[in-house]
């Protein structure tokens, strides 16, 4: 059987100077991590007052001119500018035997081996969800721009201000300097049949502004990597440059945001998923009102329930989320749940497949108590367990401003053990992406942000506290492989 990916449906995006478009695959490789500054204002969102529902032929199917001309407006265009970082040629585009050949691994040593940075570029897509600015669109699109640019149906264009991103959910906020703007309305995705006519507005490939349409294939589909997302699947026509854009229903409602495609060939077949809108404005009220994001966490790992295992288990159906293991001191070690059991339910809700639970909890709050029905021992009962943190998954980007207003340059995000382990610290922040005052200082992406003025740090928040009552001048400790240096950063 052939090998199949999933491609993300992002703009193409090239190193400039080049022609033609590139296709992004699922783990959104291409513009590095982005410099942005977080908006801490709480912002109302999604508070727009209501809208008299599309009317709809009755003969035909729906009239998706009527939604395209009231709610067109709303969807915008958006240009992403960065840089990545290359050594040399790219060897994956000279061919093996040409590769082999001594004559080309001769000159190859006089090629510059210095990394450098290439400018690249990229599109995507959005919708504008309220009159002051405020636009919803897929991480993918906007993590690691350098500059945002948002061009609206009239023309008018707008260089925006990334608020914050999850890249758990693909879920970003941008905001422009404009006002009075048209808004989306949202509708309920829970209320979407399979068979349902949806609609979907984007800019693919650099088209502005291209309506495509179909229906719903499936919903609450889990993707590899996604498992945190219960995509809407449809068979709308959805390419790169389409990513971030609105999914309407027949009452011009948007139930969704166009994220991924099915391909095998990097553009569209027949197969793309959406998010649905109610975990994007979760998501995306986060973002707004704290600057960051924080999922919900069991500390279990599961597995499908066959139809073998349920009989192992004494269950008459194949359902439910089978435990193959908890974490030590986790919320599910507290609450008692062990190996072997399955959970069938949570809060009441059915746990159909185990690709349910990690949707259902994930989407939950740090600290929620949650009621989960068990199947153990040959019989059910009830297990409570209050849920614990996953951390924060959005890419945190400036460590702050200092006295005199100005960034460090830095965005950093904690440790994970494992990159605590290989480091051999107890302690640091990763330097995910550098410009600014500590770029012009020599500190580089992937380099271990130990210490700020001699204080040890763990958190952003951190680094902006030290950062209030710093100088002119900061001391940031660096480790960078095996060894460590005290790098001076003239903030001003």
């Amino acid at each position: 059987m052939k090998s199949r990916k999933l491609w993300a449906a992002l703009a193409a995006a090239g190193i400039i100077g080049g022609s033609g478009f590139m296709a992004y695959q699922l783990s959104y490789a291409g513009l590095p991590a982005q410099h942005v500054e977080l908006d801490h204002k709480a912002v109302p969102l999604f508070n727009n007052p209501p809208a008299a529902a599309v009317q709809t032929a009755a003969v035909g199917g729906p009239n998706f001119s009527t939604i395209v001309k009231e709610f067109g407006p709303t969807v915008v265009h958006i240009n992403v500018r960065g840089e990545t970082t290359t050594t040399s040629a790219d060897m994956t585009q000279v061919p093996p035997q040409l590769r082999n050949s001594p004559f080309f691994q001769f000159f190859q040593q006089f090629q510059n081996q210095q990394p450098r940075e290439v400018p690249t570029e990229g599109l995507g897509s959005g919708f504008i969800i309220s009159s002051d600015g405020l636009i919803l669109t897929n991480a993918h699109v906007v993590k690691g721009a350098k500059s945002v640019t948002v061009t609206l149906t009239d023309r008018r264009t707008y260089k925006a201000k990334v608020l914050g991103y999850d890249t758990k959910t693909d879920i970003a906020v941008v905001k422009i300097p404009a006002k009075n703007l048209p808004t989306v309305r949202v509708g309920n995705p829970a209320n979407l049949d399979v068979g349902d006519w949806v609609l979907a507005i984007g800019s693919p490939y650099g088209f502005y502004n291209t309506v495509t349409a179909g229906i719903v294939s499936a919903k609450s589909r889990s993707l590899p990597d996604d498992d945190m997302v219960p995509f809407i699947q449809t068979d709308v026509a959805v390419n790169p440059g389409n990513s971030g854009g609105p999914l309407f229903n027949t009452k011009g409602e948007v139930v969704g945001i166009n994220s991924q495609i099915f391909t095998q060939t990097g553009a569209f077949q027949g197969l793309s998923f959406a998010i649905p809108i109610n975990v994007a404005e979760a998501v995306a009220k986060q973002i707004i009102q704290s600057g960051r994001v924080e999922h919900a966490k069991l500390g279990i790992a599961v597995q499908t329930v066959t139809q073998q295992l349920a009989n192992s288990f004494g269950l008459q159906t194949p359902r439910g989320a089978l435990v193959a293991n908890v974490s030590k001191d986790s919320p599910a070690a507290k609450a008692g749940l062990k190996a072997g059991d399955i959970i069938l339910s949570v809060n009441g809700e059915p746990v159909n497949d185990s690709a349910d639970l990690p949707m259902m909890i994930g989407l939950m709050h740090p600290g929620q108590a949650v009621k989960l029905g068990v199947w153990s021992n040959h019989r059910e009962s009830t297990v409570t367990a209050t849920l614990g943190s996953f951390g924060s998954n959005m890419v945190l980007a400036d460590a702050g401003p200092g006295v005199n207003g100005h960034g460090l340059g830095l965005q950093v995000r904690p440790l994970k053990p494992t990159e605590e382990q290989q480091a051999d610290v107890h302690h640091g922040l990763l330097v995910e992406n550098v410009s600014g005052p500590a770029q012009e200082a020599g500190v580089q992406s992937g380099d271990i942000l130990l210490a700020v003025d001699g204080q040890p740090v763990d958190s952003v928040q951190q680094v902006r506290s030290i950062l209030k009552s710093a100088g002119k001048t900061v001391a940031l400790l660096i480790q960078r492989g095996n060894n460590r240096i005290f790098v001076p950063v003239e903030m001003g």
